[in-house]
């Protein structure tokens, strides 16, 4: 939850502090929101994943005797927690391959290299699309091995083609040196744990 919009670095050091407090539903629940957010005040839209924390903590109390559960339709009810999370998570805890964790990285390389529709404009859609042909066998290296080339090589902006190993099949590579300009960027953003679910209103 704490990685989306931030830097690896900055994920890796909110965990360190998080784990040196006592990393727990029952310790997130008793610590005042001011002291948690206070340890992931480094990270992307650290407030509203304060709130999101402190609630699915007390969720896990309430509901799963202190347990994360290991059911897709458990976990995605979560708050804050969209299908690249729960894909993830399930794959890195449980070992459940269910499904391939897109975030902006993995959308926008599949893009590049044509492996979805022209019509695809989001990563829950660009699963969807990839899992109609992948072999499901491949699914879970997806997303570990885009994201990295997203982050340091086939980056949104001035793309760095010319360090690629995929330069000669890519069918996209060096378009921004042809083009003499930047590509714009996408204006689709991981948010998916930051963007707040609408709850049913109770029945009266």
């Amino acid at each position: 939850m704490l990685s989306s919009q931030t830097k690896d670095e900055v994920t890796a050091a909110a965990m360190k502090g998080l784990l040196a407090a006592g990393l727990s539903p029952q310790s997130v629940k008793q610590m005042p929101a001011a002291q948690l957010d206070a340890h992931i005040s480094k990270v992307g839209f650290h407030n509203k994943k304060t709130e999101y924390i402190k609630e699915v903590s007390r969720i896990l109390l309430d509901n799963y005797d202190g347990q994360v559960p290991t059911s897709y339709a458990d976990i995605i009810a979560l708050p804050g927690v969209g299908p690249k999370m729960a894909h993830l998570f399930l794959q890195a805890a449980d070992h459940q391959v269910l499904g391939i964790g897109v975030d902006t990285h993995v959308h926008r390389i599949s893009q590049r290299f044509n492996w979805v529709d022209k019509g695809v404009k989001t990563p829950e859609d660009t699963r969807k699309c990839l899992e109609s042909w992948m072999p499901r066998e491949l699914w879970e290296d997806v997303n570990v091995l885009l994201v990295g080339l997203g982050q340091t090589v086939c980056t949104p902006v001035h793309p760095k083609c010319g360090q690629c190993k995929l330069n000669t099949v890519c069918p996209n590579a060096f378009k921004e040196d042809k083009k003499g300009k930047s590509p714009r960027r996408s204006p689709v953003r991981d948010i998916e744990d930051v963007v707040e679910k609408p709850r049913k209103r109770a029945r009266r």
